[in-house]
């Protein structure tokens, strides 16, 4: 660092290594050979009241410990495609503190990649490039989606290669999210009888997450449920799916976390699977839901001391409570596909108007990005994008005739109707093949232009841009993306 520029000076404040040490391990960041900063996120950075500039890549890459950083691996366990783990833990990642940021919430800073901890088991505690790329595109992607997300706020080489099924290039992910507790962190202390550590734990999570829920644990439980309704269905209102949705990998704070194998449909089918690992289809695009339940009844058990006087009495509860997952889901997920059709009341008839749409995109192959932005030039009466979509074009004929006679009763004059829906509909997204063009650019040649020219497109993604119509093409044959990878 030169002598004469300011030192890196990041207000920490960290709150989870003041929890009992029990749930964390004090590990530092392994040294790395010669770390090159890829990007900065400038703009985050100054959310959190950083100063851009001097984040340098010794800090990024962990060589250098900026001061009132706590370094430490979290503790957590978790469920892995249906099979419990009993510890799991940060095993490739080190979180070096908490910021308080200028919208005056909490936030975690933590290095992916940074090398060896006690729950590495067997890996080398390193990541690949592809994947950190990867991680950064989709989350700032889903920022800007308006999705619930943890996010990067860096991204460095680290000189050194990893060995996956072949030699790679190392990089490490600076992340930022509003906490890393998830369902699996409840999981650890619940499994090894620790009912103080949950209790902890809970008290922990509500204050920093649920303070409306001070000392209610029955209400903490219920807002978490409400929260991953939501999000799921985010999820799936843009055709996203997560490829490994382990409890492990289900944050408390309701906001997407690890982003390995996830994609996003192009032709709509409910059984889309990429992930290449997810050879029963368990994390399938439909199935996200009844996993989320699932997910959360495994919390449920956790909590269960905390839950009620007695174990019937929490487990009569609990049981309720999951219970009503699927109708919070399904109003949630059909009022933001009726926004997404421009229908902004709630009349008789809906559902059937948007699952038949959901139907014939089905069967006729029709592109789900695509589809739901040429509404809004249907709405103004030209229907030839639309149309063209579906095979054959007579599906979309005949639902758009009752689309047209529900919109007659919506207020709004069509210019509006249209401008609504273009905002809420996105025109570019982290198209499968484009992402894995990035990736391959960057891995194999070195050249990073293709991952910041899709990282420019998909953070600005309602927004017609002229130039950029490559960009809103879905993938030739030769291009489709069958399988992605988590590059663990």
């Amino acid at each position: 660092m030169p002598l004469d520029q300011p030192a890196l000076r990041i207000p920490f404040d960290n709150s989870y290594a003041r929890l009992p040490e029990r749930f964390f391990a004090r590990v530092e960041p392994t040294r790395v050979a010669s770390p090159a900063l890829i990007r900065v996120n400038a703009a985050l950075a100054r959310e959190l009241g950083l100063d851009p500039s001097l984040l340098d890549a010794e800090v990024l890459a962990g060589n250098r410990l900026p001061p009132g950083a706590e370094p430490i691996a979290q503790a957590y366990s978790g469920h892995q495609f249906g099979q419990f783990s009993g510890t799991l833990g940060d095993g490739r990642a080190i979180l070096l503190g908490e910021v308080v940021g200028a919208d005056g919430r909490r936030h975690d800073i933590q290095l992916k990649g940074s090398g060896l901890t006690p729950f590495s088991r067997r890996g080398d505690g390193r990541a690949a490039l592809g994947p950190v790329l990867r991680e950064y595109l989709i989350g700032e992607a889903m920022h800007a989606l308006g999705v619930p997300t943890t996010r990067a706020l860096a991204a460095v080489t680290t000189g050194e290669r990893v060995y996956r099924e072949r030699p790679l290039p190392g990089a490490v992910l600076t992340r930022v999210a509003s906490s890393h507790i998830r369902v699996g962190t409840f999981q650890y202390f619940a499994s090894k009888g620790d009912a103080e550590g949950v209790r902890i734990l809970a008290d922990y999570t509500i204050a920093r997450h649920y303070p409306e829920h001070a000392g209610d644990y029955r209400g903490f439980f219920a807002a978490v449920l409400s929260r991953q309704c939501e999000l799921v269905a985010r999820w799936l209102q843009i055709g996203f799916i997560h490829g490994v949705m382990n409890t492990d990998n289900m944050a408390i704070s309701g906001e997407t976390i690890d982003y390995g194998p996830c994609a996003f449909m192009d032709t709509y089918d409910p059984a889309t699977v990429y992930s290449s690992i997810d050879e029963s289809g368990r994390y399938a695009y439909a199935r996200q839901p009844r996993i989320a339940a699932w997910n959360l009844s495994r919390l449920a058990e956790a909590l269960l001391p905390l839950l009620g006087e007695t174990q019937e009495a929490a487990i009569e509860w609990a049981e309720a409570a999951i219970g009503s997952f699927g109708q919070q889901f399904e109003q949630a997920f059909l009022a933001g596909l009726r926004r997404k059709v421009g229908l902004e009341t709630q009349q008789e008839g809906d559902e059937s108007l948007v699952r038949d749409l959901l139907r014939h995109m089905q069967e006729g192959s029709a592109d789900w990005t695509l589809t739901f932005r040429a509404l809004a030039d249907a709405a103004e009466g030209n229907e030839i994008a639309a149309r063209a979509l579906f095979s054959p074009g007579a599906a979309w004929d005949g639902w758009a005739e009752r689309w047209r006679a529900r919109l007659a009763r919506e207020p709004g004059e069509p210019a509006v109707r249209a401008a609504a829906l273009r905002a809420r509909n996105p025109l570019y997204m982290p198209r499968n093949h484009l992402v894995e063009a990035a990736l391959r650019a960057a891995v194999e040649e070195g050249d990073y232009q293709p991952f910041e020219a899709l990282l420019d497109v998909i953070t600005s993604p309602f927004e017609h841009r002229p130039g950029l119509e490559r960009f809103t093409l879905p993938p030739r044959p030769e291009e489709r993306v069958l399988a992605t990878f988590c590059g663990t």
